[in-house]
């Protein structure tokens, strides 16, 4: 079975409508309808009843009598300019984009592995909101890695992946070719899904009020629960200016319970976010489980003003916990004061992933339909690895992963950490490679202090190597396999849906960031690129990212 035959199986168990738009309170009243069995077999619960708060509709006002125009017209009394909106207070990092390297002075590329999708979200938010998003609030790869993909299961859980490896021309470059680097990590579904040990760490500041950003949490927590089984746990912990632990664990068989706890959640006050974050990790110590996933899920707009709160003291807290594999997530909301930076500091020192949920549909995307690859980790210090063949490959750049980069000697050293690869992710990395003889961007050296060309071995264009460690384990496994012209198209309609579109969001992505490399492809090819890769789009992912690239070609 593949991915995609995996994924349509959960979406047809656990999304209700996800055809057309939902607004919050449809969403929180449609959180409430009769929970699916759990996969022990369990019997079905009874239904969660909706407080009417949550099921009514906001009632519009009559529209107000028309009143008899003025005998004097409108048009000579001078108006007042309209406010200029609010400048915003959200931080992202800033990074500079990969440069161009040549194979032949730096034949290797080091990175580590990227699940987060906070990017995509987040853009599609600014463009909802009718504006261009900040550059620095773009990466790349977590847009490419933001979609399913149709990739083969692995048959073995001690190797958990499935590779696949192509070479096609650049539709932004003529003069360049794209190496595509995907893997997709086994899914374990069903019975082979260990117990959840879950702390709900929630942020209920004053800063989180509104429906963009608790009432958005609660209906997506609500929404969550109902996929638990009796052998999971869940406890929440709230903070603001203090720290409550407003539910213990509790059996996912007591939905009710879990339901009225995440109900009762109101914002106010300052925001103490190390101190909740030292009592959710008691609390996940208190009850770890040898034998199942330990994690904490961290709900915020990342506003910590209370207590440590500098990026350094919270990563280190973070690590701590994570080395007695407590995990940590991030999940991000709200606009105007999000800190990204910080949310995606902490989710990867916590071997963790860090998503924005931007409307109910999300939070169901991140906490339902791909609860696995969100909670449930197959493979860890996930880090890849690509030796470029200088006698094939001229020059290169990796496109996106700026803040995963590593070292070449941290490949072999197990004490680095890399991030986490969930259950049924598939992680995707583009390289824009330049043929070796063709004209490039860089100069050779003058004085010939490069090293030879190596002697073309078989028709390798470049070699990968994958480095893993399996759950609970302290020494890595690797993957090797060389990319050769039997990997090569001879054009980009030759590649697969998925591939074609992975391509449309790369340069989506680069062009949201201003790169100069996309300066000559117009939004309206990357536009018509995406539309010719929808191929099977049951949830309308890639129709809506068609339509956000659109939106953009109108914004710039």
């Amino acid at each position: 079975m593949t991915s995609m035959a995996r994924h349509d199986r959960r979406r047809d168990r656990s999304r209700l409508i996800l055809s057309a738009p939902l607004a919050l309170a449809g969403a929180l009243a449609g959180c409430n309808e009769a929970a699916v069995s759990s996969s022990d077999g369990a019997a079905k619960p009874a239904a969660i009843e909706p407080t009417p708060s949550e099921t009514a509709t906001p009632e519009v006002p009559p529209p107000a009598p028309t009143a008899a125009r003025p005998a004097i017209a409108m048009e000579a009394r001078a108006m007042p300019a309209p406010m200029p909106p609010p400048p915003s207070a959200d931080r992202f990092t800033d990074a500079e984009a990969n440069p161009v390297k040549r194979a032949a002075e730096e034949p290797v590329s080091t990175f580590s592995s990227d699940v987060d999708t906070a990017s995509y979200a987040i853009a599609r938010r600014f463009l909802r909101e009718g504006t261009l998003p900040p550059e620095g609030a773009v990466r790349v790869e977590e847009m490419i890695n933001y979609f399913p993909y149709d990739m083969p299961e692995a048959a073995d859980r001690r190797q958990p992946f499935t590779t696949r490896v192509a070479v096609m021309p650049a539709p932004w470059n003529a003069a360049a070719q794209l190496m595509t680097v995907s893997v997709h990590a086994m899914d374990i579904d069903g019975a082979g899904r260990p117990p959840l040990n879950l702390v709900l760490l929630v942020d209920v500041s004053g800063s989180m009020a509104g429906a963009d950003r608790l009432d958005l949490v609660k209906a997506s927590f609500i929404d969550f629960v109902r996929d638990l089984r009796a052998e999971d746990r869940i406890a929440i912990v709230t903070y603001a200016g203090g720290v409550e632990t407003v539910l213990p664990p509790t059996a996912g068989r007591e939905r009710d319970k879990i339901v009225a706890a995440i109900r009762a959640l109101g914002a106010g006050g300052s925001t103490a976010g190390a101190a909740g974050m030292d009592e959710a990790y008691a609390l996940a110590r208190r009850h770890y489980d040898k034998d199942g996933v330990n994690r904490i899920i961290l709900a915020t707009d990342g506003d910590f003003n209370v207590g440590r709160s500098s990026p350094r003291e919270l990563e280190q807290l973070v690590k701590e916990q994570r080395r007695n594999g407590i995990y940590l997530s991030v999940l991000g909301v709200g606009a105007g004061n999000l800190n990204d930076r910080l949310m995606q500091a902490i989710a990867q020192a916590g071997n963790g992933n860090a998503a924005y949920i931007d409307t109910a549909l999300e939070g169901r995307k991140v906490l339902r339909e791909e609860a696995a690859s969100t909670l449930l980790p197959v493979a860890d210090d996930v880090k890849f690895q690509v030796e470029f063949n200088p006698a094939r490959v001229g020059e290169y750049r990796l496109i996106g992963y700026e803040t995963r980069a590593l070292r070449r000697e941290d490949f072999n050293d197990d004490k680095v950490d890399a991030g986490d690869v969930g259950s049924g992710r598939t992680v995707t990395a583009i390289y824009e490679i330049t043929p070796a003889g063709t004209p490039g961007h860089i100069d050779p050296l003058r004085y010939g202090t490069e090293a030879a060309p190596a002697p073309d071995r078989g028709g390798e264009i470049a070699f990968l190597r994958i480095r893993y460690k399996l759950p609970g384990e302290g020494s890595s496994r690797l993957i090797e396999r060389p990319v050769t012209d039997r990997d090569a198209l001879a054009s980009l309609s030759a590649a697969g849906d998925d591939q074609r579109f992975q391509v449309a969001v790369a340069a989506f992505g680069q062009k949201l960031a201003g790169s100069r490399h996309l300066s000559d492809m117009p939004w309206s090819a990357i536009a018509d690129l995406g539309q010719g890769a929808r191929g099977r789009d049951p949830d309308g992912y890639r129709a809506e990212f068609v339509q956000l690239v659109r939106t953009a070609d109108g914004l710039d």
